[in-house]
């Protein structure tokens, strides 16, 4: 049990930590390259959901993110028992989500940071964070686990 809500609390730190740097060391809109053109670090600030969707409703996304806390919780210690791959995503989710409300909550914005560039099809990808990150990585892995949890059922069956 401490493993999993470990990785929860280590997204959280790492998502603060990388946010306090950008915040302390970086002008909002200044740009440093990493690998030019293709990583770079940008401060921007969102004061919506991803791509900015719904600016300004800070209401909706403090119930909704407790909503969805409560939520994975439940199912972590209900669903996730003996499924080492479907708990991990869910405190990959867990940590992403508290991330990303404690700058809500503080800030009144989200800090975003990573900037990620595909020059070969001119595609700018939106600035995220690492909150951003490990709900994207635990979204992944539950389409990972939901594919082979109906594999395993579907050998079952036959």
């Amino acid at each position: 049990m401490f493993i999993y809500y470990g990785l929860a609390a280590f997204v959280i730190i790492l998502d603060q930590f990388t946010k306090w740097l950008v915040v302390k060391n970086m002008e909002l809109g200044e740009k440093i390259s990493i690998a030019d053109p293709y990583l770079g670090l940008l401060s921007h600030r969102n004061k919506g959901a991803a791509w900015g969707m719904l600016e300004g409703q800070m209401w909706l996304f403090y119930i909704v993110t407790v909503a969805v806390a409560i939520g994975i919780i439940y199912f972590f210690h209900k669903e996730a028992k003996g499924q080492p791959l479907f708990g991990f995503s869910l405190m990959f989710l867990l940590g992403g989500a508290i991330g990303n409300f404690i700058d809500r909550l503080w800030r009144k914005e989200v800090v975003d940071f990573v900037d990620v560039t595909i020059p070969v099809i001119n595609y700018d990808f939106p600035i995220f964070n690492v909150a951003d990150a490990a709900l994207t990585v635990g979204v992944i892995m539950i389409i990972i686990h939901i594919i082979m949890d109906e594999k395993k059922n579907k050998k079952k069956v036959s």
